[in-house]
C-alpha cells in the first residue's frame, strides 16, 4: 500500500473518530448540560498538555529528520571516498589503475542498482557488497609502490578506502528504526490525550468546531505518519537516496 494512501487514510480516519464521538457524546449527553459552563481548571489543563504535547512532537521530527540527514551524509561521504580512489589511482600504471577503478565501478554499480533495493525490502546491506569492496581494499593495500610519487599516493589511498569502509558501516548501522518503542507509546498516548481534551470542552456539533476537531486531529495524524516516515531513512517514503552516487559516477547509470 502507498505511504501516501496510509497517510490520507489516517488522517480521515482520525476525523471520522472525532466526529462520531461528539455525536455519540451529544446524543448521551443531559438535556440540561450546559457546554458554555467549562471549568477554569479543565481550560487550563488542556492548554498546557497541547503546550507539551507540542514540544514532545517537535523534538520528536527533529530528531528522526537528524538521523535522516545524517544517512544521507555517510553515503555522500562513501561516494565521495570511492571517487577520490578512482581518480587518485591514476598515478598508478595502468593495468593496476583500471583494476581498482573497475572494482570501484563494480562495486558502485552493485551498491545502486541492487543493494538499493535490498536495503529498502529487507533493511541490511548484502553480502556481495561486503565481498565488492573487500576486493577494492585488497587492490589498494596489496600494490607496491614502485616510485616516490606512487608511494606519495599510496597512504591518502588508503585513507580513503578507511573512510569509504567507515561510511560504509555507518550505512548499514543506521538502516533500521531509531525512535524506541517507549517514545512511539508516549507518542500514541499524548495523541489520545490531547485529541481526548477536546471533549472535555464540552464541544458542541456546530459545523464550525466539527472543522476544527476534525482539522487538529487530522494534522496530529499529519506529524506522527512524518516522524514514522523520518525514522527509518533507507526504507520508506522520504528516504536517503543514491543519487551521490550517480553524481560522481554517471556511468553507471545505465
Amino acid at each position: 500500500m502507498s505511504e501516501w494512501l496510509v497517510l490520507t487514510l489516517a488522517m480521515l480516519a482520525a476525523c471520522a473518530v472525532v466526529i462520531i464521538v461528539t455525536f455519540v457524546r451529544h446524543r448521551a449527553a443531559p438535556e440540561d448540560e450546559d457546554p458554555s459552563e467549562t471549568p477554569d481548571v479543565i481550560e487550563y489543563m488542556t492548554m498546557w498538555i497541547g503546550v507539551v504535547y507540542a514540544i514532545v512532537l517537535g523534538l520528536a521530527i527533529a530528531g528522526v529528520w537528524e538521523g535522516r540527514s545524517a544517512a544521507q551524509d555517510h553515503v555522500q561521504s562513501e561516494a565521495v571516498a570511492l571517487h577520490e580512489i578512482s581518480e587518485r589511482v591514476r598515478v598508478y600504471p595502468t593495468e593496476v589503475r583500471d583494476r581498482i577503478r573497475d572494482d570501484v565501478n563494480a562495486y558502485v554499480g552493485h551498491v545502486v542498482h541492487t543493494e538499493w533495493k535490498v536495503m529498502d525490502d529487507e533493511g541490511h546491506v548484502t553480502p556481495r557488497g561486503n565481498q565488492l569492496f573487500e576486493r577494492i581494499r585488497q587492490d589498494v593495500t596489496d600494490y607496491q609502490p614502485k616510485s616516490d610519487f606512487e608511494a606519495q599516493a599510496y597512504q591518502p589511498l588508503l585513507d580513503q578506502v578507511t573512510a569509504a569502509d567507515q561510511a560504509r558501516s555507518a550505512r548499514a548501522d543506521s538502516m533500521g528504526a531509531t525512535m524506541p518503542g517507549v517514545v512511539w507509546f508516549g507518542l500514541l498516548a499524548g495523541a489520545v490525550i490531547t485529541i481526548g481534551m477536546v471533549f472535555a470542552l464540552q464541544i458542541r456539533r456546530t459545523m464550525r468546531e466539527l472543522i476544527l476537531a476534525g482539522l487538529f486531529s487530522a494534522l496530529i495524524a499529519f506529524l506522527l505518519f512524518l516522524i514514522w516516515d523520518f525514522d527509518a531513512p533507507y526504507t520508506r517514503g522520504i528516504t536517503a537516496s543514491a543519487a551521490p552516487f550517480l553524481n560522481l559516477f554517471p556511468h553507471i547509470r545505465g
